[in-house]
Order: structure tokens, then C-alpha cells, then sequence
């Protein structure tokens, strides 16, 4: 199971903010493209974002689905990218003082992914994660500081 994990500076309420918001997940997500739809009860347990994933014209249109949410904790997705697979991806967020701690952790559990050996899977999503928790800490961090009337470039990004 692959782990990333990074200071937000921004609260738990601002990081669930984004994760809440289905319409913004390509915007955080690796390899997610656009957006379909959203369920209207997004992001309560069971509910759908569907979106697609690649690059036109190689686009291919999947699903989301949300296991478990506890804002502003963690929700835990069941991501699909047919014909790779699925996988697990759990979102745990932490208050550290001002900030948050954000850890993302994603498991392949169905198609060809299974089958890469693990320290490669891990590899590749490591290095995805990363990215995306980048992603996901400029629009947390950005919506932060615009509620607040300061810049984001004011405080680092770690």
C-alpha cells in the first residue's frame, strides 16, 4: 500500500471543503480529465462522481464511489480506471496546530494493477500521490487564504 503524507497549511474544514466539492476532483486527482456528473449527496457513502480519465482522444469515462466519510477527518473512495482497475484510496486528515496533516494512502484491489509487483505499484503511486496532494494543497490553501484576504504565496507550502 502506497502512503504519502504532507502539511497543509490550512485547516481540516478547508482541506474536506475541496475534498467535498466532486466538480473539483480533476483539479487534485492524477489523471482525472473532467467531470461527468455528481451525485447530489456527494460525498455521504455510497454516493458517485463520475468522471473520465486519460487523454482526448483516448479518453475513458469511470467512476468514483465513496465508501466512507467522516468529515473532517477521512473518506475513504473506491476509485475505478478501467481497463487498469480500481483501487482503495483513503484520505486521512489531522489538525497539527494551524495546519493539517493529510495522508493518502491507495491499494489496488481489482483488475491488472493487482498483478504489478507491489514495489512498483507502490513506486508509481508514491510519485502520483505526491502530486496530487501538491494539487490538493494549492486549492486548499487557496481557498484559505482567500477567505482570510491574505495571498497563498504568503506562507510556504511544504
Amino acid at each position: 500500500m502506497a502512503r504519502n503524507v504532507r502539511t497543509l497549511h490550512c485547516t481540516p474544514q478547508d482541506v474536506f471543503e475541496v475534498l467535498g466539492d466532486g466538480w473539483l476532483y480533476p483539479s487534485w486527482v492524477v489523471g482525472a480529465s473532467r467531470m461527468r456528473d455528481v451525485d447530489s449527496g456527494w460525498p455521504l457513502p455510497a454516493s458517485e462522481l463520475h468522471h473520465s480519465f486519460g487523454v482526448w482522444p483516448m479518453l475513458i469515462n469511470d467512476k468514483t464511489v465513496v465508501e466512507r466519510c467522516d468529515p473532517p477527518r477521512s473518506i475513504t473512495l473506491r476509485a475505478r480506471g478501467w481497463p487498469v482497475g480500481e483501487a482503495r484510496v483513503t484520505i486521512e486528515i489531522r489538525p497539527r496546530g494551524e495546519d493539517s496533516l493529510v495522508r493518502i494512502q491507495e491499494e489496488p484491489t481489482a483488475g491488472p494493477a493487482r498483478f504489478v509487483p507491489r514495489p512498483v505499484m507502490n513506486a508509481v503511486m508514491r510519485w502520483r500521490n505526491a502530486e496530487t496532494l501538491h494539487r490538493l494543497a494549492y486549492l486548499s490553501e487557496g481557498r484559505a487564504a482567500a477567505r482570510s484576504g491574505r495571498e497563498a504565496s504568503e506562507e510556504p507550502t511544504s
